[in-house]
């Protein structure tokens, strides 16, 4: 599997703007370091072996980060992966989007809204935003969610960062409502008649 680092990123947070939360928010993401196999490959290349490598990876990430949360409900749920320098940008969304939500769905027995994923490249140290969705439905606007993660020493040039992370509870302090479903289908069919 040749993972070189494990991080596990737990943060609670009970106030937001001076008020306190009415219940704590809890980010909790699981992170891999590992060497990239797609690194001196055409571009074009076969992506299975690390799409294969995440849904592995991905298993125990998600179950790190679940152990985490303990018995905190889960409403949320991203990924990210950070590529380093001699990757291509592509292997960040083979990465989180062939197969790392499966491993996610499996862990939490759930969750069949996309999952948010982001991936860029970037060397060690660059921060890099997982950005959360609601379990079962991308509707969900309390837990949409962000978390900015960085690691000193990660991705060197041939690595990748990989980052599962679940949201427990809702966006703290969660207020905004945006417009529904409904109101933006309505739109969309004004837009096209």
């Amino acid at each position: 599997m040749n993972i070189r680092q494990i991080y596990l990123f737990d943060q609670e947070i009970f106030s937001e703007a001076r008020k306190a939360v009415a219940a704590p928010t809890r980010r909790v993401a699981a992170a891999a370091v590992f060497k990239n196999p797609l690194i001196g490959k055409d571009s074009a290349a076969d992506f299975s072996e690390l799409a294969d490598l995440s849904l592995e990876i991905g298993v125990k990430l998600a179950e790190r980060a679940l152990n985490s949360l303990g018995s905190v409900e889960v409403k949320g749920f991203g990924k990210a992966a950070l590529v380093g320098t001699d990757g291509d940008l592509e292997h960040g969304p083979c990465a989180i989007h062939m197969r790392l939500g499966l491993a996610m769905r499996k862990a939490i027995r759930g969750g069949p809204a996309l999952i948010p994923g982001n991936a860029k490249i970037g060397g060690p140290g660059t921060p890099i935003d997982v950005i959360f969705g609601g379990l079962d439905t991308e509707w969900d606007l309390d837990a949409m969610d962000t978390m900015t993660l960085t690691i000193p020493d990660a991705p060197r040039a041939d690595e990748i960062l990989l980052i599962v992370a679940y949201l427990g509870g809702t966006r703290p302090n969660a207020w905004v409502k945006g417009a529904s479903r409904e109101a933006v289908a309505q739109l969309v069919a004004d837009m096209k008649a």
